[in-house]
């Protein structure tokens, strides 16, 4: 799918959709559960399915309803299954240790970039508490996930202590999970403990130590927040956003501070957020904490006065596409100017963009960026394969609409 978008002002009101982030934990934990729980989240995405997909072959009674997800947990974990985690790493790095608590004979599929990101280190620490992991991918795991003390590096994925933090809810005796610095991404980390205590799990911390003891997490009515990261593209792009909590876990909120740093003025009126993107200027940004929001952010920079410095980037050449290289190749070919570093971007703004077509790289972060650089170039901009967006957003070309846009398929 090819899609056409042009500049247009925003107008009226976007809906945040619910965060992907929260929504992966809000399953897997009401799939331990004891008892049906139901999960508020009124639209999905193809990251969010393959989770259910996955659950639902380790045991778990998963349906559709208006509102959401109703969740029926895994009474009887399955003896062995394949479990076909799409292009999403969350579901893979959360599943593989849930799967090995529960004592499942396991085999990992996936496609696209998923079977080249980092496993390593959580492959390490399941081999080192009684489970048998192959090399390589598909990834083959067998045995049970025993208690104990892991060790984990914090500058790889937070999304290895996220798995791990998981499938200890369902271990028989106290754990201790440690995250050696530097840290990075500590946001999701600082999610995952929120979840985990919505759903009665009391988890200790120490600095980057964590304490918990098993427990049988709480079946109820959880309702999946606003999604900070896909709500940047909006809020970059000069959208009035509702739905977002300022107060959230999540780290992408931090945002609303970027673009303060840029010289953006940043308005809230019951609860919505709006950024007034006018006499913007360039800044030194590191995203060691912010990964999943270079994209949009280098969009603002590729228009803002003067040179922007994106540094703290380096796992973002693991993530759909090598969004460091893909970010630049996208300003570029729109009639900017962007440098890839080793680790991140140098980006010299000009007050306008040509325009013209670009590829998705099969990402949907850079559908998002080229929207936001749509709206500051002369000319259109096409971009191909741009059904990636179905990966975390697929209603963003719908919410484009909704606010003025044109978007057209072609």
């Amino acid at each position: 799918m090819d899609v056409r978008l042009s500049a247009f002002s925003p107008k009226g009101i976007a809906d945040a959709p619910p965060s992907k982030s929260a929504g992966h934990r809000m399953l897997i934990l009401a799939a331990l559960a004891d008892g049906e729980s139901h999960i508020h989240m009124k639209t999905s995405n193809e990251d969010i399915d393959a989770t259910v997909r996955c659950l639902q072959q380790l045991g778990a009674t998963i349906t559709r309803t208006d509102s959401g997800w109703s969740v029926k947990p895994i009474a009887l974990p399955r003896e062995s299954a394949v479990l076909d985690c799409g292009e999403s790493g969350s579901t893979l790095r959360f599943l593989v240790p849930v799967a090995a608590a529960l004592g499942v004979n396991a085999t990992f599929m996936g496609r696209g970039r998923l079977p080249f990101r980092p496993m390593e280190p959580l492959k390490d620490a399941l081999k080192k508490s009684g489970v048998t992991v192959n090399d390589g991918f598909p990834i083959e795991i067998s045995g049970k996930l025993q208690s104990g003390s892991f060790t984990l590096p914090g500058n790889v994925s937070s999304q290895f202590f996220t798995g791990l933090m998981l499938a200890l809810t369902r271990t028989s005796e106290k754990s201790v999970v440690q995250i050696t610095p530097p840290v990075e991404s500590e946001s999701y980390m600082r999610l995952t403990l929120d979840t985990l205590r919505r759903f009665g799990v009391p988890v200790e911390q120490n600095d980057h130590t964590y304490t918990m003891e098993p427990t049988m997490t709480k079946s109820g009515d959880y309702a999946v927040e606003g999604d900070w990261s896909n709500a940047a593209a909006l809020l970059c792009l000069g959208a009035a956003v509702q739905g977002l909590d300022e107060n959230s876990a999540q780290g992408d909120r931090k945002v609303l501070d970027v673009l303060r740093a840029f010289g953006a003025k940043i308005s809230r009126k019951d609860c919505v957020f709006q950024a007034n993107l006018s006499a913007l200027h360039g800044i030194d940004l590191n995203v060691a904490n912010i990964p999943d929001l270079v994209p949009v952010l280098a969009a603002v920079a590729a228009t803002a006065d003067g040179t922007t410095h994106i540094t703290g980037a380096m796992r973002l050449r693991l993530k759909e596409s090598d969004r460091i290289e893909s970010t630049c190749a996208l300003i570029n070919t729109l009639g900017g100017f962007a440098q890839a570093t080793d680790d991140g971007l140098i980006i010299r703004g000009k007050p306008m963009l040509s325009g013209g077509t670009v590829s998705s790289f099969g990402d949907h972060r850079i559908v998002m960026a080229a929207a936001v650089l749509a709206q500051k170039c002369c000319s259109p901009v096409v971009v191909t394969d741009a059904q990636a967006i179905n990966k975390s957003y697929p209603t963003f070309f719908e919410t484009l609409q909704s606010i003025g846009g044109a978007p057209h398929v072609l």
